[in-house]
This record gives C-alpha cells, structure tokens and sequence, in this order.
C-alpha cells in the first residue's frame, strides 16, 4: 500500500487525538474535512463532497468553507449535536520550512460556545455536570461565555430534583458520571425530553484527590473551602469534571471562570418541570413562543445582560424576605422617580453584552470590531453613574458603587482603533493614526511609495511616448508596466517582458522592482505589526477583566430592575406586603398575560383568600371556559411574580411565603414514553403530595377526570381530604372540579371552603362573568357549553333529554365522611358513590350561591318564583 502523503499524515496525526469530533483542518483561505468527517459535514452542510489525492490508489472524500465565514458552518454542526475541533496553521506559511505547523486550537461544542453569532443572548449557555456519588447528586451549570458558575448538592430524591434543575437551567450540554447516567427518571429525561446533547465521562474523571487539587489551582484554596467538607464530594467532582472538560476544550486558562454560587435549593422557590410548563414562565406549552408568557410581559430590558438577568430571576423566584424586599424597595423607587426611570433607561439602550465581549476579550478572540462595541458600551457609564448618585434604596446603592466608569478602557480603544476597523485581525486596517510610532513611519514609506508609482507611471508615458502606459500589480508578478498592443514598436530595450495577454503585454524594469522591494515590505511588515499592537491593546483590556466584569453584572441588575419599574408603572402593579406567615390575600388580582394578551378588552379581576387556618383549601367549581383555570394560574403567577421582586397585578396584596408552587393543570398523553393521560396525572400528582410541604402553594385542576366517574371521583376527594389536612400536608390549595359533590366537604372537612365561577342565564343563554363568589356551582353548564362551542342543534337538544333521563334515574347516593376515619381503617372502607343531597339542600345551596348584585329587578324576581316554585313542589 502506498505511503499517505506528509499532509495527510499529519491529518491523521491530529485526527487521532479527536476521534469524536469534526476536524476543521486549515488548509490556506479553507477549513477542509476528509474521510468521514467529509461525508457527515457534506450531509449536515449540504456541501459538495470531491476528492483530493493523499498518496493512496483512492482519493480522500473532501469538502470545505472558507475560514472567514466558517462559523455559520460550525454553528450548524454544533446544533446538530457535533463537536468540532479548529485546526489551525501555527506558523507562517511563508516562513515555514516543508510542512506548516497545525494544532487543534479549540473544540467547540453546545455548552462550550462563546462565539456572539452563536448564542441567544437573551438566555445563558450553560455545560451542565453531574456527578451521583454515595447517595448524593452534585450539579455544576457554568456558561463559559459570561463565566456564571452554580454549584449545588442533592440527597432526598435526587433523580427526581436533578430533573426539575435541569428544567430551570436549560443546559445546552451535559455530562455524566456512570452512576447519574443509569438513575431512571433521569434516564428517561435525557433520552425523551432534554434539548441537550449528554455524554457520559469515564470514571477516570472523578478522581477526589484530583478534583480538588484541580480546583485549589484554578480558584484558590479559600473559595474551595465549602467543597471540601464530606457533603460536598459529589458537587466537587462535578464542578471538577466541567472545569477539566472546558480545559480540554478551550485550550485556556479560563480566567473568566473566577466565582462559585454554591447555593441550596431552600434559597429559591422549588418549581417543577411541569409547574414550568403550566404556567408559562418563559415559552408556551402550545408554540414554544416567548410571546403569551410571563417574561414576555416582564421583559422590557434594553441590554443582553438585563434580559438574562430577568429571566433568571423569573426561573428562580426568590425564598427570602430580605431579598425580596431589596428588589421591591429598588423598584419602588425607579416607579416613584420617572425621570430617572427614563433616563437610565435610555443610556441604557446603547451598551452592548460587555459580559460575552469580555470573555471573547479574554479568551483573544475578540477582534477589532468588538473591541469598538466595548467602547461603545463603555460611553454611557459616567451618566449612569451620575444619575444613580442620589439613590436612596439598598440595592440601588450598591449598583451606583459597583459601576466603574472605565475611563482609561474606553480611551485606551478610542486612542487605538480606527472606527472603520475591518473584521478581520490579520489583514490590516486596524490601528489608529499616531498611536505606534513604527507603523506610522511604515504607513508613510507605503503612502510614499504609491505616490511615486503615480509619478513613475507619469514619467514613463512621457518617455517612452506611451501615452496610455499603466503601472499594474498582482501576487504573481508584483508590480509591472502594462502596455497595448498598439504601442509594443514603442516599448524601450530596457523593460524585460513577463507576461503576453491577448491585447496587451506586461513588462517590468530594475527601478520598479526596487520600488516594489520597498513598498510590499513595508507593506508586510505593517499588517504583522498592527496585528502585535492589537494583540497588546486587547491583552490590556483583558488585565481589567475584574472591573468591567464588576460593572456588567451591576448594569444587567440595574436594567432588569428598570424594566420591572416600567412594567409596573405601564400596567398598575402594586407592590405587595411579604412575610414570613402562611396568609395569601389579593384583592382585584388579575393574570398578568391574558390581561395583556386581551388588549383594550377589560379584564374581570378577583380576590383571593388562603392561609394554613379556615381558608386553606378553596374547592372551585363552575363550567369549563368560565376561567377556572385561568383564575388559579393567576394566583400562582402573582406568588412569584411577588416572590422574584416584582409589583404585582392587583389593588392590594399581601403574601406569605410560599417554599414552592406546585400545578396539576391540562390533559395530555405522553406519548414519548407511552402513559396515558391518567398516568401521567397521577404522577403528577404522587409527586406533589410526596414533595409539597405546609408552606407550598398547590394548583389542582380537573384531578380524576381520565378515569371513570366514581375512581375519579373518590381520588380526587381523598386528594383533596389529604392536601387539607394538617397532620398529613395542610398546604394552600385551589382545587378546580367537575365533581360538584365535593363541595359538601365545607363544613365536614377543616380549612375548606367553596366557590365558584358566577353564570348568568337567561333561557338558554348562559353569560360567564369570570367573577369568583363563595359558595358552589348550581350545575356544570356543559351542554350550554357544547353549544357555544358550535356543536350541531340537533346534537345539543338530544343530550338535553339524556341528561333529563339520567337525573330522573339517578338513585340518591350517600357519602362517606372519610376525613373522621383513622387512616388504618381506610383501606375497608367501602368504595365512595356520591355526595349529593336532597331537593330541599339543593335549593339552599343556591341560594348560598347567588350573587344578588349580578341581578336585574326582573330577573330577581323571577329567580325568587322559581325557587318558592320548587320549594312547594
């Protein structure tokens, strides 16, 4: 077999130490893949596929990009779930003696980008690390291209609350030791539901001893102190397993990488993967759309950085008053000054993400351009700064102390580079007039020079009588005289031809060449030296790493707390009362994102009343489209907008704090791991009475509803017997049900209480008011509903007289009290059938229910003869 040629053993060279990734090998102006790499990125990049000789019989599979746009290529690949390793020429070509140098210079992977084309800047980027060692799960989420950095320990559950922090980081890669990567529920995420690419180390990556001295070098024996308690272990080696494979990947230092967030779950609000979904924090279930969401209301940020901000904080609500308080007290204050509001606002709006600029600063991969942002970024600060010296609230404070204007950076670019800086680093074009003495002197030796070429080309027509002699320049022949056809009888004996084209020949003389000497060197000479100048401005930049760092993240809390200024002021929020009690009251709350979504249509407000005393369970029934629904994730959405710093949608609110919030809303199958809708349900719900403490908040719509009548119904009564009893959950609860027969709990069963969803009917006719009175629903309205829904008339009046059929049928049931029964007698209890009642109760239970104020004269009067009708009956 014949021998491969030097530049493909070099390939292979190379290749071999990255087995599994797609080598971009440099090869001139390209970036070329060969063999399998070829045919993937052919493939994936709907690229050419040729072939190149390499020395064997066959020709090597091969495509390419061009280096300058080569990362619209890369990204594509890495969203595809591809790594790709940059190879690059590590020596002048033109330097070189044989084969020019190549080294991989970086992989890029999902959770390793740090290029700006390739990110959302609205959201982080984070390579997550898990590590499952005795017992315990240790999480690391860093994104290298901000250098945020958290760290957390798991014991009870641990596959479980991996998961639901999996869904409030969103990864974008993650990796595993063998253990974390064989837990189930994990397992099962990973596989069905995780936008992330995952990989599993081998076991020679989580070494203890290694870990930790890998850490004491990177961060210094004092930040690492928390992780070198035993409860730690695991958190350690996950945190060392990603430092160890961002090494690997950045060829770096990673100096941004400085700080760690060792934080615990009990500091933030818990909030599951599901209670996410449900209420729409920051994508629609139906869409995936920012739109319709939470953050879409909240988000009015002006910077990348403010906008990653908020979004954090709408994923990680706050469990601390003092905290809460601070943000309130900054909000409070940027409502109660609008002119500061929108001052700051305004200068806000021109600084770029200084934050990822930084790292690409850091990192030397910045280039002039970026450098430009920076500096533009950098303009506002002293304003900012100025406009903030007057402040009164904590955190306010603290952002006007943080903020360094960065004078000396910002001249420092301004003195440096050119505003028409080019992209590229290495052709040029880069360098301030006056601020190298060197090149300034090469600069005027090239502008010298094509002037006298100018002259030369002058005096050469005037000499040779050649009036139409051009000086022309290519990388073949350099410099040259160009002359026509017609006038070669004129050319002197002197000029040695060099080039015959079909109209015209090309000659050059020993002065030109001189000349030519002169000019390309320092030509050269200029593009090398602009770019050591540049290399030496962006390293100092780097030096204030610290300082801009400092800056950035005080801007971004800044501008995320402006942004709830304004949105409170726009909309009429209030700022709610925080405690430590168990009482949840608003008065006039509304949904912040269908009150939004519906425009210059009113929305129904409505009050809310829940603590762990009288009013802990509030069992709501009424017809489907009344807005049951929507009135319980309105309640949810205010506890966390409430607990995330925000004002709130309502006249008045006061909230205890809640530890977490928890939601069983919506039908759906989950086909991807084959359970039906009930399934899925009961999950759900196993999960919430497992993890729910007296302190959460629990949403429960429609529990029992995939099974038959009596199971369903006879779940939903021990659920709801089980979340309101104190000695078992006693959590605060809103129970939206079908299952009116629930509503003879009030009065049997401690802490609940009923309402329901007002209706107003006239014949047919039903009218939902969206108003939330006390007492339950006097029928479930559905077949009204199936004709508002445009069902056939036909159909609608037939259900009617079944309906009418079933009810004169329909045998009373008695109920079974079960909240008086021991618990080691409830499993012979016999199975529950109904919870309804006589004729006489029902009519009572009406007139509990009715609202008077909804009521014209006329229709008062013709309630009351209805009932006294009934009643004689």
């Amino acid at each position: 077999m014949a021998a491969l040629s030097p530049m493909m053993q070099q390939y292979f060279e190379i290749k071999k130490e990255y087995p599994d990734t797609i080598l971009f090998f440099r090869l001139g102006d390209f970036y070329e893949m060969f063999f399998e790499d070829a045919k993937i990125a052919s493939r994936e990049l709907e690229l050419v596929l040729t072939g190149r000789d390499c020395g064997q019989e066959e020709r090597a599979p091969m495509c390419g990009v061009p280096f300058h746009s080569a990362d619209g290529y890369i990204a594509k690949l890495v969203s595809k779930g591809y790594k790709v390793a940059i190879c690059e020429q590590t020596e002048d070509p033109k330097a070189a003696k044989g084969l020019v140098k190549r080294a991989v210079i970086r992989v890029i992977t999902a959770g390793t980008v740090i290029e700006s084309s390739m990110l959302d800047e609205s959201k982080n980027n984070y390579l997550c690390s898990l590590c499952y060692s005795e017992g315990r799960m240790g999480l690391c989420f860093c994104d290298v291209s901000t250098g945020d950095l958290h760290v957390t320990s798991l014991l009870e559950n641990a596959d479980e609350k991996t998961v639901d922090e999996l869904a409030r980081f969103c990864p974008s890669e993650i990796l595993l030791n063998e253990a974390s990567a064989a837990l189930p529920h994990l397992k099962v995420f990973l596989s069905k539901k995780a936008e992330a690419t995952a990989e599993t180390l081998p076991e020679s990556k989580y070494d203890y001893e290694a870990a930790l001295a890998l850490l004491k070098e990177h961060f210094g024996e004092k930040k690492i102190e928390p992780l070198e308690d035993v409860s730690q272990k695991s958190a350690a080696l996950a945190l060392a397993a990603a430092l160890s494979y961002l090494y690997e990947a950045q060829k770096t230092d990673l100096k941004n990488i400085q700080n760690i967030e060792i934080y615990s779950d009990c500091k933030y609000m818990k909030i599951g993967i599901s209670t996410r979904r449900n209420l729409e924090l920051t994508e629609t279930m139906r869409d995936r759309e920012k739109r319709g969401t939470l953050l879409w209301v909240l988000d009015k940020t002006k910077t990348a950085m403010g906008k990653r901000m908020l979004r954090t904080w709408v994923e990680r609500p706050l469990y601390d008053c003092a905290g809460i308080l601070k943000r309130q007290n900054a909000v409070g204050e940027l409502m109660e000054k609008p002119m500061l509001l929108s001052e700051i606002t305004e200068n806000l709006s021109g600084i770029y993400d200084m934050e990822r600029l930084m790292t690409r600063v850091l990192y030397a991969t910045a280039n002039a351009k970026e450098l430009l942002s920076l500096k533009t970024a950098i303009a506002p600060l002293p304003k900012i700064k100025e406009q903030l010296s007057s402040v009164q609230s904590g955190l306010l404070k603290e952002i006007h102390e943080e903020i360094d204007t960065l004078e000396d950076v910002y001249s420092l670019i301004d003195e440096a580079i050119r505003e028409d800086a080019p992209f590229s680093v290495r052709e040029g074009g880069m360098i301030a007039e006056h601020f190298n003495a060197e090149l300034d002197e090469l600069l005027s030796i090239v502008e010298g020079g094509k002037g006298f070429l100018t002259a030369l080309e002058q005096k050469e027509q005037e000499e040779t009588g050649i009036k139409k002699l051009k000086v022309g320049y290519n990388r073949v022949f350099g410099y040259f005289y160009e002359v026509s056809n017609a006038y070669k009888e004129l050319v002197p004996e002197h000029y040695i031809r060099k080039q015959t084209l079909t109209n015209c020949e090309r000659y050059i003389t020993q002065e030109l060449k001189e000349l030519e000497t002169k000019v390309l060197g320092a030509q050269e000479r200029i593009v090398s030296l602009e770019f050591e100048v540049f290399s030496a401005v962006r390293q100092k930049i780097a030096q204030q790493y610290d300082r801009i760092s400092k800056t950035a993240n005080a801007l971004a809390t800044l501008d995320a707390l402006c942004s709830l200024s304004t949105v409170a002021a726009a909309n009429h929020y209030v700022r709610p009362e925080i405690s430590d009690g168990d009482t949840l009251s608003i008065e006039n709350g509304r949904h912040p994102v269908i009150e939004k979504m519906l425009g210059d249509t009113p929305f129904v407000p409505n009050d809310t009343l829940l603590d762990c005393g009288d009013n802990r369970t509030a069992i709501i029934t009424g017809p489907n489209m009344a807005g049951k629904s929507t009135y319980m994730r309105q309640v949810a959405l205010i506890v966390l907008m409430a607990q995330m710093g925000s004002f709130v949608p309502a006249s008045k609110a006061s909230i205890g704090l809640c530890d977490s919030i928890f939601t069983r809303v919506g039908a759906s199958d989950d086909l991807t791991t084959g359970q039906s809708t009930f399934m899925v349900e009961m999950k759900e719900v196993a999960e919430i009475l497992e993890n729910a403490t007296a302190k959460s908040l629990i949403i429960l719509d429609e529990i029992g509803r995939g099974t038959s009548t009596y199971d369903g119904m006879s779940i939903a009564r021990a659920v709801l017997e089980f979340v309101a009893d104190k000695k078992k959950l006693g959590a605060k609860t809103l129970f939206a049900t079908h299952y009116h027969e629930l509503t003879e709990l009030e009065g049997n069963v401690e802490g609940v209480k009923n309402y329901n969803i007002a209706v107003k009917k006239r014949g047919e006719d039903i009218t939902f008011l969206r108003r939330i009175i006390r007492g339950g629903a006097d029928g479930s309205y559905g077949i009204d509903v199936a004709r508002l829904a445009g069902v056939p008339k036909t159909v609608v009046k037939r259900a009617r007289v079944i309906l009418k059929e079933l009810e004169e049928n329909d045998p009373q049931r008695a109920s079974v009290p079960m909240h008086n029964i021991p618990d080691e007698a409830e499993e012979d209890m016999p199975m529950q059938m109904s919870l309804g009642g006589n004729t006489s109760n029902e009519i009572i239970e009406e007139l509990k229910a009715l609202d008077v104020n909804t009521f014209t004269p006329i229709e008062a009067l013709t309630k009351l003869y209805d009932l006294v009708k009934r009643a004689k009956e």
